[in-house]
């Protein structure tokens, strides 16, 4: 599977595009070898030519493939999704608190926030730059449903109609745009900004469609930065990004390593570096609930049960992506906050026999090593996904054995990317492997695969989610009182009840965690986040990367 898509997944899960395509010797001199010496980072992403559109809402722009937005414009507060649990770092607000039932922030802005033209940054360009949310759909990316909107001298108000204790965090992150500028725009939705004015340490210098260049902000309001030039290169494919990353041309990046330890680590074992951890979003085979013998819940939980997840996570992830251990498809250390006592310990080890003694007590049988349903017709399986999505292909065709262990015939199909985005909204498959959105909390996660707020007919788009068609109200419930809930207790037993349905009914069965990770070096800058020093998520288009620019310094 293709970094590009991936990183599209975990930062806005309803935008889905296909990898931009180019001739080859577009990178042949884009990025060329530069270090702490000079002050220049050089990152790069395997996502083809760009088009000049810095627009920091837009989850195709440049800015947002290439990662450079999060270096322009800055959030009220930074958050970390490696641990999504803990408190985000006071950043354009200096402070904020939210009211008991989540239904009204408040953010007090810093007073030495500036804009990159020396203006100063205040409550009115927050609160202008939420009535453009709220305003222009296209902007709002998370959906938020803001209702009041107030400046109130150094402090913006927000009122929402709705607990947004989910929320939160999707809230104190959002970009702050400077209201003098923006208030001239005729169409903000659509406005590729190609001069961007932001607040961030800084400024959009030149832009091809291969290579995009930053320099430092002169005045940046919270002081100096060690990194003095980012030079951000997109090339054509991951061979392309590999190889820019074996040689030292690309310092940082993320993207698909099947053989990372030969094909990276090797070519400079002292520097190149790499960290793969995971936030709360996860992969999986999802299940067209509605066709056939998948509308069982019984066979689902039995190939959930024989899926060799440790299989997936060696041969088709490489052991590059995290593996998943529990069957409630928490990514576990950030899911462990959340885990439910009665799964503390549980495991996705495969269980062939305990897996067909649930099919043989839902009424399955076997006969002559076929597997037939309660109405005596053979369960077969078409596993699709895009050609070319490697390490998806790998484990559709792990997934195909093992269920072969339980008399089911399974076929893997490949397509275009865009006919599968366009099938899997519209419920036209059997079984995908497709990935989940990624949030503070597991609610991001299971709403995204369970809602059934989003449930939609056969043959109708569903964007949002719940691409299987699940519907269980019990699951709907839960994830509203979830988000709606006034204590910690209400929210503690919806939460274990989303578990429980997820390991009971198996909407989709999750195979690895969505990675947050990157390859960087540390011939020319250190100050890398690492496992041992998790500060931030290391993948370069995360709202975390102005942090680790911030924390860079040069090796000695």
């Amino acid at each position: 599977m293709s970094a590009p898509r991936k990183l599209r997944a975990l930062a806005a899960a309803t935008v889905v595009a296909a990898l931009a395509a180019g001739c080859s010797s577009a990178n042949s001199d884009a990025n060329r070898s530069a270090g702490g010496a000079s002050g220049v980072l050089t990152v790069g992403m395997p996502n083809g030519p760009q088009t000049n559109n810095s627009n920091p809402f837009l989850g195709t722009s440049a800015g947002a493939s290439l990662g450079y937005r999060f270096m322009i414009y800055e959030p009220l507060v930074m958050t970390n999704p490696v641990r999504p649990s803990e408190k985000g770092k006071p950043w354009l607000a200096s402070a904020w608190n939210w009211e008991a039932n989540f239904t009204k922030v408040t953010f007090t802005i810093d007073s030495k926030a500036k804009w990159s033209d020396g203006k100063p940054l205040t409550a009115e360009d927050a609160a202008y730059t939420f009535g453009l949310l709220k305003k222009f759909p296209a902007l709002n990316g998370n959906g938020i449903a803001y209702d009041g909107i107030e400046a109130q001298g150094d402090k913006v108000v927000l009122t929402f109609k709705e607990s947004q204790f989910v929320n939160q965090n999707k809230i104190a992150n959002t970009f702050v745009v400077p209201k003098h500028i923006w208030e001239t725009v005729k169409d903000p939705a659509t406005w590729p900004n190609r001069t961007p004015v932001g607040s961030g340490p800084y400024q959009l210098k030149t832009f091809t469609p291969q290579t995009t260049t930053l320099t430092a902000t002169p005045s940046y309001w919270k002081g100096k930065t060690q990194v003095k030039e980012l030079r951000y290169t997109s090339y054509n494919d991951n061979s392309a990004q590999t190889t820019a990353l074996a040689s030292g041309k690309s310092e940082w990046s993320f993207v698909f390593l099947p053989n990372y330890k030969q094909l990276y680590i090797a070519k400079d074992p002292k520097n190149n570096k790499l960290w793969f951890p995971s936030g709360l979003g996860i992969h999986g085979l999802w299940f067209n609930t509605t066709k056939g013998a998948l509308s069982n819940a019984s066979l689902r939980k039995a190939m959930a049960m024989v899926i060799d997840r440790k299989s997936i996570y060696v041969q088709a992830e490489a052991t590059l992506y995290p593996e998943i251990t529990s069957p409630t498809g928490l990514p576990l250390p950030a899911g462990d906050p959340f885990l439910a006592p009665e799964y503390k310990g549980a495991t996705t080890e495969p269980d062939v026999a305990g897996a067909k003694k649930v099919l043989a007590d839902a009424g399955f049988t076997l006969a002559g090593g076929v597997l037939k349903d309660p109405s005596g017709k053979p369960v077969t399986l078409t596993l699709t996904d895009p050609s070319g999505w490697n390490d998806y292909i790998t484990g559709l065709s792990i997934i195909k054995d093992n269920v072969k262990q339980l008399g089911i015939e399974a076929k893997v199909r490949t397509q275009t990317a865009d006919a599968w985005t366009s099938d899997v909204s519209n419920g036209n498959f059997d079984a995908v492997l497709h990935w989940t959105n990624s949030g503070p909390t597991p609610y991001d996660m299971y709403q995204n695969i369970m809602d059934g707020a989003l449930l939609q007919p056969i043959g109708k788009s569903a964007p949002l989610g719940n691409f299987g068609r699940f519907d269980s109200p019990e699951a709907t419930a839960a994830l509203k009182e979830y988000a709606n809930a006034t204590e910690d207790a209400t929210r503690t037993t919806a939460m274990n009840a989303l578990q429980k349905i997820m390991v009971e009914q198996v909407p989709m069965v999750p195979t690895s965690a969505a990675p947050i990770g990157a390859e960087y070096s540390t011939k020319n800058w250190v100050g890398w986040p690492t496992e041992a020093d998790p500060y931030a998520a290391p993948q370069p288009t995360q709202p975390n990367a102005v942090d680790i620019v911030l924390h860079l310094k040069p090796a000695k």
